[in-house]
């Protein structure tokens, strides 16, 4: 499977990456809107494309996913601290124009990571409500207004600590933290699972494994 990571410089991805670097079955192509950040996905032999969410069209989306022979698309791009209008142009614009180029070139295998909790009661709390309001409606479009076989995941706090490999996806009353690198490993078992096809879950630290978590979904 190759898989084009929309956001590959982030620090989830970059787990990412580490852990696909030697996988069987999965070959990534790193998408970036800064070839600096190009180095750290070569030493790992992984290809990377020139992909700018604020400045490039469906279209050039799509040329990419085509011209690269993609099978699967992760969105993990995130705007959040950039600015009400970047957040607004990536997390939901860029997310849009993404599943829109996704379907247009023919593929059906869609994950994003959205955050922890969406939806009208949380906007309306107003904790980073524009950040909130557009990955609520990013995730509405894919769920509502694509054929994707998507899945969405939402991570809870997110840290540095070195991962466990242990999570949990059991909805919690609040948001508890978890480590970048077992969102990453989360990303690889969906990929694995297509169980995991239509399915949204939480995650955050546990007790699990994060294969038999997933599997589990």
């Amino acid at each position: 499977m190759k898989v084009l990571v929309i956001g590959a410089n982030g620090n989830v991805s970059r787990h990412f990456a580490d852990f696909v670097k030697d996988h069987d079955n999965i070959e990534e192509v790193a998408a970036i809107r800064n070839m600096d950040q190009a180095p750290f996905f070569e030493e790992r032999g992984i290809q990377t494309v020139y992909l700018d969410l604020t400045k490039h069209t469906q279209q050039d989306i799509e040329k990419i996913i085509k011209d690269n022979n993609i099978d699967s698309v992760i969105f993990s791009a995130g705007a959040g601290g950039s600015g009400d209008d970047i957040v607004m142009m990536v997390d939901l614009d860029g997310a849009i124009k993404s599943m829109q180029a996704t379907e247009a070139a023919g593929l059906k295998r869609f994950v994003i990571v959205s955050t922890f909790r969406t939806g009208r009661e949380e906007i309306e709390k107003g904790y980073l409500r524009v950040y909130t309001t557009a990955k609520t409606y990013a995730d509405e479009w894919l769920k509502s207004r694509t054929n994707l076989d998507w899945t969405i995941v939402h991570p809870g706090i997110l840290v540095n600590d070195a991962g466990t490999g242990k999570i949990t996806t059991v909805p919690q009353d609040k948001p508890l933290e978890v480590s970048r690198q077992d969102v990453a490993r989360t990303l690889v078992a969906v990929l694995e699972n297509d169980s995991t096809i239509g399915k949204e879950f939480e995650v955050v630290n546990g007790e699990t494994p994060v294969d038999e978590a997933i599997k589990a979904l």
